[in-house]
């Protein structure tokens, strides 16, 4: 049975492809270039996560989607949202204002399916692994239980071998999936979950922010500081 996982160098992809190993093995990488502000420090983190687990590596892209979105994500003239560490959670202000700002349409639905066309070659019953999530769920309803039981039932349709995706992560929050990569020993220090590119994160932007939190809840203080000092040249 091959696995094929969606890797953007974050930490839920990172600890989605850690958790699944656990019990099975994965014989592909892909990370989708979509015109990104952090496109570069993504392949490059992708790269050295697949690397450091053996697992081959391929960079897929595709140009149009930058075409097709106004998503802070993608267009560099609008300003990337900012969001108050206690307000991560506010799910009528801030938090949904940044959710809205950086949204793409489709995104997680294309890259399923992109996925899937690679599984389409690779033998009987092959798994997508992602690393969705319970928290950003909340604003994000393409990273929800409910989407991952919706593509599954599309691609009984699209595809003739039994593609199904799957996500060891999709029921924890930021925390507790930071508290499975501490287990796991994942390499945070290649980690890169940041919306802007750069040589270091910004520390501001939503995703910086449940990263922070997510590791100060495990007591990973200087994990912390460690990771929002890192010089990613």
């Amino acid at each position: 049975m091959a696995g094929i996982v969606l890797l953007s160098g974050g930490l839920d992809s990172t600890v989605a492809l850690a958790l699944y190993l656990e019990k099975d093995s994965i014989d592909l990488a892909l990370t989708i270039d979509y015109g990104q502000r952090a496109s570069r420090n993504e392949i490059s983190a992708s790269r050295k996560i697949a690397e450091y687990y053996n697992i081959a590596h391929q960079v897929i892209p595709i140009p149009f989607l930058q075409d097709q979105t106004h998503s802070a994500l993608v267009n560099r003239s609008e300003n990337l949202p900012l969001i108050e560490y206690n307000k991560l959670d506010d799910l009528q202000g801030q938090a949904l204002e940044s959710a809205r700002q950086v949204w793409v349409p489709n995104r997680n639905g294309l890259f399923l399916n992109i996925a899937a066309v690679f599984g389409e070659n690779m033998g009987d019953h092959p798994v997508i692994i992602t690393g969705f999530n319970r928290e950003e769920a909340a604003t994000f309803p393409d990273n929800s239980l409910e989407f991952i039981k919706a593509v599954n039932r599309c691609l009984t349709f699209s595809t003739q071998n039994n593609v199904t995706v799957v996500s060891p992560t999709s029921v924890y929050e930021k925390k507790e999936i930071v508290r499975e990569g501490l287990r796991l020993n994942v390499p945070f220090h290649y980690i890169w979950s940041c919306y802007e590119s750069g040589n270091k994160v910004c520390g501001q932007c939503e995703s910086c922010q449940r990263l922070k939190r997510a590791l100060l809840k495990n007591d990973a203080e200087e994990l912390v500081r460690e990771l929002f000092e890192i010089d990613h040249k």
